[in-house]
């Protein structure tokens, strides 16, 4: 028979080769495909662009929460802000990341879902993130920010281009929340940092279209 010693050496050994089995077998990004996809679709300036936001995923991944997204919200919100109509001749397409990075411009969803998506690769838990749709009172229209949730029912962090700066909730006081949705859930928001469950975010259409077009396998080594 195997002693306890035995079988906790054995054990680790297992633990440790399947951990490095998965550290090899997990697909990477070829930048360089990507690269060249962007260069050729949009110009080398969205190649740039690119460099950077990869340079981010890649360099801030042992950061706090707090650090990844300042990091992400401050370089995004550099882009330009145009409306659908006069950017993609639609009324209301939401744009993928890398169409967002490759064009420089969009409007307040694609700010929005390049952050989710981007502090989704730093892992920061789905859970914690929620784009939210919200009622812009001094520009009285709808608008999108990104939420984050420190803890399940926590007054959320707002990540927004209108203003820069990230604040609680409770301090954006020119935003009242409608509803809010992940990849996961959608909630109907009453109060601000709180909601309720209403059904699954497959519901939203421009969601559901724009999970299936932004895919990166194709740029995975």
């Amino acid at each position: 028979m195997y002693s306890k010693f035995r079988i906790v050496a054995i054990t680790s050994i297992i633990v440790c080769s399947v951990s490095v089995f998965y550290a090899y077998a997990k697909p990477k990004l070829n930048l360089n495909k990507l690269l060249q996809y962007v260069g050729v679709k949009y110009d080398n300036t969205a190649q740039k662009r690119v460099k950077a936001w990869r340079n981010i995923v890649d360099t801030s991944q042992g950061l706090t929460d707090k650090q990844k997204l300042e990091k992400v919200n401050r370089f995004f919100n550099l882009f330009d802000f145009v409306n659908d109509i006069d950017h993609w001749g639609k009324e209301d397409y939401w744009a993928t990341p890398i169409e967002f990075i490759g064009t420089k411009a969009g409007d307040c969803e694609d700010f929005s879902v390049a952050k989710y998506f981007t502090l989704l690769e730093l892992g920061v838990p789905i859970e914690k993130l929620r784009l939210t749709y919200v009622k812009a009172v001094k520009l009285n229209q709808f608008h999108m920010v990104l939420a984050y949730y420190p803890k399940p029912k926590s007054i959320p962090m707002i990540l927004d281009n209108i203003d820069g700066k990230i604040k609680p909730a409770h301090k954006r006081k020119d935003l009242i929340p409608i509803f809010s949705f992940n990849g996961q859930k959608l909630w109907l928001n009453k109060q601000k940092g709180k909601g309720q469950v209403v059904g699954g975010s497959e519901r939203i259409d421009n969601w559901d279209n724009l999970s299936k077009r932004y895919q990166l396998d194709e740029f995975m080594e």
